[in-house]
């Protein structure tokens, strides 16, 4: 039975982003949806463009009758609602995979535009969603130093307005093997499966690699992951210099063979300086894989600390000495006779979060409703 029509838009339609967005229409199936989305390319251009290309080409579509939009923080919805006049009075909820203020140093370049692309987007939403809450709040607290630095007729309360109404619903996984005990089979295999660009931190990666080929361990890896027409130097490195640990190296087209490789692995690795939730990562540890990862970003908040190493963001070299460590530390965890226990992602499934997904577009679509109903 259908409960409700909703509009659902990705306007920078990446792979996590297109994973969630099928994610929501597979597992809602009591919810009419009517999906639009973008190419991700053109960064600048899309994240500012994208209520121009929707309006002129899918206003017949935007025109109709929906209950709610569901859109992520690419979408320029105040925009996209000004242009549209029969989604002004459409109540909508943003779901924000990632925000635009919390990017490390260097990374930072021309994000006015974006930023206040998602402060607007965030106060014509009824309800603000973030998948962790190291993303909520680097998003408060980018928006209070945006609005600190307008010269003058900056209005009051506007974080604590965002506040209000924002919540935590991660990006759901689907749970493949059950929380328990993992065996050692030889070769003992790592598994580095993020998008091969500068915030996943690949250098970090060569040195812990380096340090381990050092102390004599063996091992055997598999550096997998989205790549781009210019990609860091440091994989060739890695490729040259590792060539007889490497497994697989590079894009796996089929799904189907990627998560083959995940499940044949024993620990994923990450080196992230920019990450929001860490979906590579859950969904390798989803499929058997213990997680390494740096005690900082929202790792801490779904990883105990015994699959954390040390964050030295200021120190790659010595960073990469701790992460070197916490491998070890598991490959004699292993050579012990000790079987590692694989973290619950239970609370992570599909099946767990479904519920949570369906009340919130339920509660928001009342309570609009509601509020139309008194004024």
């Amino acid at each position: 039975m259908i409960i409700m029509k909703v509009l659902l838009l990705s306007a920078y339609d990446v792979t996590s982003h297109r994973y969630w967005r099928k994610g929501m229409v597979d597992h809602l199936p009591s919810i009419d949806w009517q999906q639009l989305s973008l190419p991700a390319r053109h960064f600048n251009w899309r994240i500012r463009g994208n209520p121009l290309s929707w309006a002129s080409s899918e206003h017949e579509r935007l025109s109709a009758d929906y209950d709610a939009i569901l859109a992520t923080s690419m979408v320029d919805l105040a925009t996209l609602k000004g242009l549209v006049a029969k989604l002004s009075a459409t109540p909508a909820i943003v779901y924000f995979h990632e925000n635009q203020f919390a990017y490390p140093p260097g990374l930072q370049h021309n994000r006015i535009e974006p930023q206040m692309v998602t402060l607007y987007s965030g106060l014509a939403a009824q309800q603000l969603v973030f998948n962790s809450a190291y993303n909520r709040s680097t998003y408060l607290g980018g928006v209070k130093q945006l609005l600190a630095k307008m010269p003058d007729c900056v209005p009051k309360g506007i974080v604590n307005q965002l506040s209000d109404k924002s919540i935590i619903i991660p990006v759901p996984i689907q749970r493949s093997k059950q929380p328990g005990q993992i065996q050692l089979t030889k070769p003992f295999t790592l598994v580095w499966n993020h998008r091969w660009e500068y915030d996943k931190a690949p250098e970090r990666l060569y040195a812990a690699l380096t340090r381990l080929k050092a102390r004599g361990i063996e091992f055997r890896i598999h550096v997998i992951g989205q790549q781009f027409r210019q990609s860091p130097e440091v994989f060739t490195q890695i490729k040259n210099q590792f060539d007889k640990n490497i497994g697989v190296f590079g894009f796996i087209e089929d799904r189907k063979d990627y998560l083959q490789v995940l499940s044949e692995s024993h620990l994923v690795i990450s080196t992230a300086i920019h990450e929001f939730q860490g979906l590579a990562v859950m969904e390798a540890v989803a499929h058997g894989c213990i997680p390494v990862v740096p005690n900082r970003l929202s790792y801490p908040e779904f990883f105990e600390q015994q699959y954390c190493y040390p964050s030295e963001m200021d120190n790659p070299d010595l960073e990469a000495t701790g992460l070197c460590d916490k491998i070890e530390y598991w490959l004699r965890y292993f050579q012990d006779g000790h079987s590692p226990p694989l973290p619950d992602m239970t609370s992570l499934s599909w099946n767990h979060l479904t519920s949570r997904y369906n009340a919130l577009l339920k509660h928001t679509v009342a309570d609009f409703t509601l509020g139309q109903t008194r004024a």
